[in-house]
Formats: C-alpha cells, sequence, structure tokens
C-alpha cells in the first residue's frame, strides 16, 4: 500500500520518529481524540439532517463527501510540506476525518434502500456516494496545489 498522497498512512521517511516509536503512544491518542471529535460531528449532522427509510440518505452523502474534499486536501498540504508535522495525519487525517467519514452507515443505508424495494435508489447512491468521494478528493487536492502560495 503507498503512502503520500491520497494517503492517511503515516511516512515514515517525513516522519522518522515514527519509524523509531518515539512518541507512538501520543499519536494513538491524538488519533483516538480525533476520532472522537469527528464522530461527534457526523452524529450533529446526522441529527440534523434525519432520514426516512427508504429515503435519500442526506447526512451521510454530506459527510462522506466534505470528508473526502477535507482529505483530499489535507494530504496535498502535508505532501507539499516537509517535513509534515507529527501529530498532522494521525490527529487530523485518522482521527477527525477518519471519524467524520462513515463507509459502513453507507453499506447499511444501500442495503436498507434495496430491501426497502428502492433498488435503483440504492444504484444511484453507490454512484453518487463513490464517483462523488473520487471526484471531492481531486478538487480538494487540486484547490490546495493551485492555491498561491502565502
Amino acid at each position: 500500500m503507498r503512502n503520500g498522497p491520497g494517503s492517511s498512512r503515516p511516512r515514515p521517511e517525513a516522519r522518522p520518529e515514527l519509524a523509531r516509536g518515539e512518541g507512538a503512544g501520543v499519536l494513538y491518542l491524538l488519533a483516538a481524540l480525533g476520532g472522537a471529535l469527528g464522530a461527534l460531528a457526523r452524529w450533529g449532522v446526522a441529527t440534523a439532517l434525519p432520514h426516512p427509510t427508504g429515503g435519500w440518505p442526506w447526512a451521510t452523502l454530506l459527510v462522506n463527501i466534505t470528508g473526502c474534499l477535507l482529505l483530499g486536501a489535507l494530504t496535498a498540504a502535508l505532501t507539499a510540506r516537509s517535513p509534515e508535522p507529527p501529530w498532522a495525519r494521525p490527529f487530523l487525517a485518522v482521527g477527525v476525518l477518519g471519524g467524520y467519514t462513515t463507509y459502513s452507515a453507507f453499506a447499511v443505508e444501500v442495503v436498507e434502500l434495496a430491501d426497502a424495494g428502492a433498488a435503483v435508489l440504492a444504484a444511484g447512491y453507490v454512484l453518487v456516494s463513490v464517483l462523488g468521494g473520487v471526484l471531492a478528493v481531486a478538487v480538494g487536492a487540486r484547490a490546495v496545489r493551485t492555491a498561491p502560495a502565502r
């Protein structure tokens, strides 16, 4: 598996302390804290945008697309910065954005739509989610790469 752009995995060459294991405990805590914050944000969106059984799951689509956009921007920003801060990927990518986005809820909602007799809607949701997520990562990364340097 590849590290670098598009990956939330740590890049040991950018952070040699990870390769040696120094500070790994703090990084685990940062990932956990970030995950809690991301999950709370996702819960807030789901509470604000409920959907009926068999209805379009707007909240999950919104968090997954915006999470992909932010992850694309973050990975591009971190890739451009050398060395990157050692806390950035564990806290922001793995933690906050990993807790915010949700593949499992997406999968459950696809099955629920199909079980409710809305197979075409389920297929549309899969298509919009997957293509939208990939496009959002590309847009986020491109926005960072083409932004004027400060």
